[in-house]
Order: structure tokens, then C-alpha cells, then sequence
């Protein structure tokens, strides 16, 4: 990924900080797979129960919700034009985890296609909130969608859908990445601000075991007008999909929850040079953000 410790310096002697954007896309562009490399020609249709392939429409969907969260990012990083550059390469890779699940459903299970109506409805406007929260929680989302994908592949027992399901995890891990280095970045330009909402954000996502429900983006409540029909999850033809998938079936369970939230804290232990061994460590550094600021 992009360094940010590339500082020039221009014709009147300040410091220049070059834009993340143009070495994201050339570092993702230099991985980026195509439709046509999926191995559509080993599909098994005796590996492939319906009850398997409803979950692939389920996460189409779900993968769809990539433009109003597009939309959200664009309005309230207005004042980030490298940032909203760079929500171009998010959103077409995003946009292809959708339309490549929605391909495998056409080949193989057509009546499970997506109707343009299923497809429209997780497109909703998101209430605006503090850009650096919004940032620190799509990176924890990579990491849980990362482990997520890689657990599905392991479930499915069909050899195409079981690799889409590992190109993609690996997507959304490089996205994570891409996102760290703006997170990295926002602790240059604004450390005490952007240390609280990264904090503040991250025990909420490295807490999972602790909540009733999934802590991702797309199961959050977004719209205190639409509510409580304002997650993304809530507006799938099953709202209640996504609890089945992780606790029936693909058995997202404790051990694989661990995996999310000792990411998380590697992670924020790297950008914050805090060392947090659990989610009590960093709730304590929040606390401790929260008492300078009111001193």
C-alpha cells in the first residue's frame, strides 16, 4: 500500500503531503482479477444445495449496498478530494463482489437473480456522521467481511463459488489496508481527534462476543427516520438472514470472532503505538482521550 511518509517539499518551502489515491489504484490495479478468471467450468451442480445458493443472493444484495454507502462517503468527505478519488476503485471492486455473485446465480441457480427491485431497495440515504467514525468503521467491516468470505468459502462445498468467495475475502482485505493508510494519515493532520474516533469506534467493533447482534456496517442502524427499517440487512427480502448465516450456518463462532477483534487491535496497536492485548486495554485509552480533553 501507499506511504505516507512521502513529504516533498514545493517551490516556497512547505511541506507537501502527496496524495494516497494514485498508488492505491496502481497497487490495486496491479492485483485486480477478472470475471473471466473465475473457473467457471469446474461447477459442480451436485455441490450445490439451494440452501447454499439463497445465502449467494443474500450476499449479492448486501454487496449492492456499496453505492449508497459510495454516496454517503462522496457527501461527507466533500472537503477530501484524494479520499473521494480513491472511493472509485472502492466502489467498482465493491460493486463486482455484487455483480460476480449475481453472475455465478444466473449461470447456475437463475431464479435466484436479484430483481432490480431487491437490488433498489438497500439503496437509502445514510444520516450524515463524523467522517473519521464513518472511516475507522468501514476499515473494521474489511476485516469482519474478510473473515466472513473466508469462513463461507470453507462452508460452500461448490469449487466456483467456494473460490469467488476467497477472491473476494482477499478484496476486502486489500480495502482494509487501503483504508488504514487514510487512518494513518488522519493521525498526522489531526492526532487528538482522529485517536478518539478511532478508539471510540473500535471497541465497539472489536466487541462482537458482547452484542446481540453482527457489528457491521450493513447491520447498523443508519437512518433515524426510516427506523428501525434503516440497515441495509433490514431491507433484504429476509431481514433475518444474516444472524442464520453466521450462527447456522457458516458457524461464525467464538473462535472465529477472536480472529475479527485481535485484527482490530493489531491494527489500531500499530497506527495508535498503544499496546491493547484485549478490548478492555483500548476502552481504558479511550477513557484516557476522553479525561485529557476535559481537562
Amino acid at each position: 500500500m501507499g506511504s505516507l511518509d512521502n513529504i516533498q517539499k514545493n517551490e516556497g518551502g512547505k511541506t507537501r503531503e502527496d496524495m494516497l489515491y494514485p498508488k492505491l489504484f496502481k497497487d490495486l490495479e496491479q492485483v485486480r482479477w477478472q470475471m473471466s478468471e473465475i473457473p467457471w467450468g469446474e461447477f459442480n451442480d451436485e455441490l450445490l444445495s439451494d440452501e447454499q445458493a439463497l445465502t449467494i443472493k443474500m450476499n449479492a444484495i448486501t454487496e449492492w449496498a456499496a453505492l449508497p454507502a459510495t454516496e454517503m462517503f462522496l457527501r461527507d468527505n466533500a472537503h477530501d478530494s484524494d479520499f473521494s478519488a480513491f472511493m472509485s476503485v472502492w466502489f467498482y471492486e465493491e460493486q463486482k463482489h455484487s455483480l460476480v455473485l449475481i453472475e455465478y446465480l444466473r449461470r447456475f441457480r437463475p431464479e435466484l437473480v436479484p430483481s432490480i427491485d431487491e437490488l433498489h431497495n438497500v439503496r437509502f440515504e445514510f444520516d450524515r456522521a463524523p467522517h473519521l467514525e464513518t472511516l475507522m468503521l468501514h476499515f473494521c467491516g474489511e476485516i469482519r467481511l474478510y473473515h466472513w468470505y473466508r469462513r463461507a468459502s470453507q462452508w460452500h462445498t461448490e469449487p466456483v463459488i467456494k473460490h469467488i468467495y476467497e477472491t473476494i475475502a482477499k478484496d476486502e482485505a486489500r480495502h482494509g489496508g487501503a483504508y488504514s493508510q487514510y487512518m494513518k494519515r488522519a493521525l498526522k493532520k489531526d492526532k487528538a481527534n482522529a485517536q478518539r474516533a478511532f478508539a471510540k469506534i473500535g471497541v465497539l467493533m472489536a466487541s462482537a462476543r458482547r452484542t446481540a447482534s453482527a457489528l457491521h456496517p450493513t447491520n447498523l442502524h443508519v437512518n433515524e427516520k426510516l427506523f428501525p427499517n434503516d440497515t441495509v440487512q433490514s431491507r433484504l427480502p429476509d431481514p433475518d438472514w444474516l444472524e442464520t448465516w453466521l450462527d447456522e450456518q457458516i458457524s461464525f463462532d467464538t473462535s472465529w470472532e477472536e480472529k475479527v477483534s485481535g485484527q482490530i487491535l493489531k491494527n489500531l496497536e500499530i497506527l495508535l503505538k498503544e499496546k491493547f492485548s484485549s478490548v478492555q486495554d483500548l476502552n481504558r485509552f479511550r477513557k484516557s482521550l476522553n479525561s485529557s480533553q476535559t481537562v
